[in-house]
């Protein structure tokens, strides 16, 4: 039985919680480096993009991701941009008062995907800046290997 997606107000909480004091290209480096490591030890065929302002700064596919995963990317990552909060917590929002992404939004499923793996980058006072995206694994797992990620970014 698959893990239950985290409430609202969890998914609030963690964006709360992960908000960076400033983000530069080696930022970018090093974040996505963790991710490639972190999908490497399990053996995760994932595609990572992190943007900054729209600016790709670190893109990669690992063995067994697939041309559909930056497709995933890019979906998940309009989300992103369009409601500034992570890709799960606007598809939860939605779930949350009773209704679909799709259908409360209606915007193109060709352009935008409320599944879990995309996240803001949040800087303290500033809002969001940018994008970290993991797409290869089931939403919760990829929501999860980003999490993880800032978590342990922001931990140095």
């Amino acid at each position: 039985m698959a893990d239950p997606l985290p409430s609202l107000a969890d998914l609030a909480a963690e964006e709360a919680e992960l908000q960076l004091t400033s983000f530069t290209n080696d930022d970018a480096w090093e974040l996505g480096s963790a991710l490639v490591a972190a999908a490497r030890r399990a053996a995760a065929p994932v595609a990572v993009e992190i943007s900054r302002n729209a600016h790709r700064l670190f893109a990669v596919a690992l063995a067994g991701a697939t041309p559909d995963n930056a497709s995933w990317i890019e979906r998940k990552s309009r989300v992103v941009h369009r409601f500034g909060h992570s890709s799960l917590y606007v598809r939860q929002d939605s779930i949350e008062r009773g209704t679909t992404f799709e259908a409360e939004f209606g915007l193109d499923p060709a352009r935008y995907a409320a599944h879990g793996g995309a996240f803001p980058l949040l800087v303290r006072d500033v809002g969001p800046i940018g994008v970290v995206t993991v797409s290869g694994l089931p939403q919760l797992a990829d929501h999860r290997m980003v999490v993880g990620a800032l978590r342990e970014h922001l931990g140095r």
